[in-house]
């Protein structure tokens, strides 16, 4: 199973700079563990214990996760994912 994993440019160290990268799962979990299995340290980037870290967002094929079964989402083949700090601030 090929799944595209689209990083931003604040993790790109961990995937020696690669804009995208090529995973494999049947889950958004089993995706970020075979990630960091090619890309050490990735994972704790991205997720705490069972759920998304706060300020992390993970798109799949453009549907936020948290809005379907986090990283419980079941993946198939050909999907894309993209993973994206989230944005906060404003004006004060």
């Amino acid at each position: 199973m090929a799944i595209e994993v689209r990083i931003p440019t604040i993790l790109r160290s961990y995937t020696d700079g690669q804009k995208a990268v090529q995973g494999s799962g049947d889950t958004i979990a089993a995706l970020f563990a075979d990630l960091d299995a090619h890309h050490p340290g990735i994972k704790d980037r991205l997720v705490e214990g069972e759920e998304l870290r706060r300020f992390v967002n993970v798109y799949l094929n453009d549907e936020d996760v948290r809005f379907l079964d986090g990283i419980a989402t079941r993946l198939s083949d050909g999907d894309s994912v993209t993973i994206l700090p989230a944005v906060a601030g404003g004006m004060r």
